[in-house]
């Protein structure tokens, strides 16, 4: 069976099929149709078969290819793990769905470089981010929950939509006692903020978060320093809030205050609490899941884009404990 998309014309051939054809090596091991270019310069597609089966598995790759040739005209890298995704996403949903993948920007880092929603997932993230006031980003290590947040907040102080950025989580070792930690206050805390400062400096630049650090327009504090006040006009991110107990996360979301808009992050797979403590995050959809404007999102491992290995190892873990679970 064979099939020529002769509306399709395709003029640097290499930034479709990627290095060494890796992109088009992905879409045939997905579906078995072999893809390649005539003199005419049209996509062909073809397969062995001739049955009901083949002819699905080519209109799932013509729905693949069309994508990623949108994409790259829109100047969107065209690489092997998204190319992957978008496979996965037509053998599990359709052909519909590949055509709900978008790349609109949410803003731009310091260096030029656009930041997009790169999964279903993601997107539907950053939209409930825009349309409700709490967003709940839940999911496993590597989704973009927390930079894709800090996006956001950028995006949002950059608007002049809010005038303060507040990055907390709470101050909890990853399974391991630290020790003694030298220098005042601030010095010991900032191990634990880290990786917001990462994202903001990335995002930002580390000139102007210095700039809006020092004229308090951007705050990165532990969760204990947010007791007792009230904040108005900013955008807050709670990062790690697998970490609060739920006494912590009632206290966080009591002190959202006018004009302000929060995220709460957290992947309830890596919780550090305590044994005999319990994490605020497990269950606060159940009491907080009918209140307008309080948005959740459950991210999985198919949003995973810190590298293919790290989808790999999450997909592990979770068939190694639906196993236990079995047992």
């Amino acid at each position: 069976m064979r099939n020529v998309i002769t509306d399709l014309k395709i003029e640097d051939a290499s930034a479709l099929f990627g290095q060494n054809d890796e992109n088009i090596g992905v879409i045939s091991d997905a579906f078995g149709v072999d893809v390649s270019l005539n003199a005419d310069g049209e996509i062909v597609l073809s397969s062995d078969g001739y049955d009901r089966d083949a002819e699905e598995n080519i209109k799932n790759a013509e729905a693949v290819v069309r994508r990623l040739v949108k994409l790259s005209e829109d100047n969107e890298t065209v690489n092997r793990r998204l190319t992957a995704y978008l496979c996965d996403l037509v053998s599990e949903n359709g052909v519909q769905s590949v055509n709900q993948y978008t790349t609109d920007g949410i803003c731009v880092t310091a260096k030029g470089r656009p930041i997009k929603a790169k999964t279903l997932g993601q997107a539907e993230y950053v939209e409930s981010i825009k349309k409700n006031l709490i967003t709940f980003g839940i999911g496993p290590a590597g989704t973009g929950k927390t930079y894709l947040a800090v996006a956001m907040a950028v995006s949002a102080f950059r608007k002049d939509e809010v005038s303060r950025i507040i990055l907390t989580r709470p101050a909890v070792e990853a399974g391991e006692k630290l020790g003694f930690l030298p220098g005042d206050l601030q010095s010991k805390v900032d191990p634990y903020l880290r990786p917001l400062y990462d994202a903001l400096y990335d995002i930002m630049g580390i000139d102007a978060y210095q700039k809006n650090y020092e004229r308090g327009a951007i705050e990165i504090a532990p969760l204990a320093y947010m007791r007792g006040r009230t904040l108005d006009n900013s955008f807050i991110i709670l990062d790690e809030a697998q970490n609060t107990t739920p006494e912590q996360l009632k206290m966080f979301l009591t002190r959202i205050g006018q004009y302000s808009r929060a995220v709460v992050t957290g992947d309830v797979t890596q919780i550090d609490l305590p044994r005999d403590k319990t994490s605020g995050l497990t269950g606060i959809q159940k009491i907080l899941g009918g209140i307008d404007e309080i948005g959740f999102v459950n991210l999985t491992g198919r949003d995973v884009v810190r590298c293919q290995l790290v989808q790999k190892i999450i997909k592990a873990y979770e068939k190694s404990e639906k196993n236990e679970k079995r047992a």
